[in-house]
């Protein structure tokens, strides 16, 4: 049996939640398919982790969000988008994957891991955290190497690398420190990241000027072992004692799945998708983006405070096309 809807969305995280609930304003027959938890991605952030927007920056339509804290934390996030979404009564559907995408004329065809759905209208709103930017060395596959990070008590007492200097990089080096652990930071380029927070950045170039954490700068990861990890420096390579491997060095949208849609790429190294920003839809007729996958490879462009517009700009544009 197919399931017949006005707009199917695809991705259930706090914009998907911000079209979602635009649509049902708009009385259409909609759904929204998440192939893991309500608002997945920031379910998989690390423990302990402080948005660097302000609660109200992550509001969505207007629903206040209050929060304790001056900046909100990932546990408070996912309560504030988990009672919007029930308190609301939204169309979700969870643990539920998007296998393949088929337009047929003016029609899309969805099947999912559970069912088949026929839609007039799709809003991808995936994100980017599901696919990491590999390292491609030697020994990347060993089960001592991660590409997301947690908490810190299980690299107590261990020898970390912690590869990158990003946000998460820095968080994750700091509190891997603070809770025992040995940890050394090879970073590509020359200093910590611009983009850490500031509050943020004193104690990692502190931590770092002192000793606490070794820091390699212009450096990369050549090769891993069980035991070991070789390291290109600009003075030479060196062999050092690891127990685990932390590389938090960036995510990407799911290129494949906007590929076999139609959706037009950019040939450049930020892989931009085709979308008409006055309306967020892209080449493929009827076929919108929504959130942090509009920004390509250039994954520090979008957030939620400034792409939560995305859900009203669609809807504006769909309710034309409905009318």
């Amino acid at each position: 049996m197919i399931i017949e809807k006005d707009v199917l969305i695809i991705g259930g995280g706090p914009i998907g939640i911000a079209c979602a609930l635009e649509c049902k304003k708009k009385g259409w027959n909609y759904v929204v398919i998440e192939k893991g938890a309500l608002t997945n991605s920031l379910y998989n952030y690390p423990k302990n982790m402080t948005f660097f927007s302000t609660s109200e920056k992550l509001e969505i339509d207007e629903i206040p969000f209050i929060s304790k804290n001056p900046k909100p934390n990932r546990d408070e996030a996912l309560e504030y988008y988990r009672r919007v979404a029930t308190s609301n009564n939204l169309e979700i559907n969870l643990y539920e994957s998007v296998l393949n995408i088929n337009k047929i004329d003016s029609m899309f065809q969805i099947k999912t891991s559970k069912q088949t759905y026929s839609s007039k209208k799709v809003i991808l709103s995936t994100g980017f955290y599901d696919i990491p930017n590999l390292l491609n060395v030697p020994g990347e596959n060993l089960p001592k190497v991660m590409h997301y990070y947690k908490e810190a008590h299980p690299f107590t007492m261990q020898n970390v690398i912690v590869v990158g200097a990003s946000n998460s990089s820095v968080d994750a080096a700091l509190e891997i420190w603070r809770k025992g652990g040995h940890v050394t930071m090879v970073i590509r380029g020359e200093s910590i990241g611009e983009r850490v927070k500031y509050w943020v950045r004193p104690d990692i170039v502190n931590r770092i000027e002192e000793g606490s954490i070794k820091a390699y700068f212009n450096s990369e990861i050549i090769e891993i072992t069980e035991n070991e990890v070789g390291i290109k420096t600009p003075k030479d390579t060196k062999t050092i004692k690891n127990d685990y491997v932390v590389a938090l060095t960036g995510y990407q949208p799911d290129f494949k799945l906007l590929k076999e849609i139609g959706v037009k790429i950019s040939k450049n190294d930020k892989k931009l998708p085709n979308y008409n920003p006055e309306t967020m839809e892209t080449n493929v007729k009827g076929l919108y983006l929504a959130g942090v996958i509009c920004g390509g490879m250039e994954t520090h462009k979008w957030f939620i405070e400034n792409s939560r517009i995305h859900a009203k700009i669609i809807a504006k544009h769909i309710d034309s096309a409905f009318n």
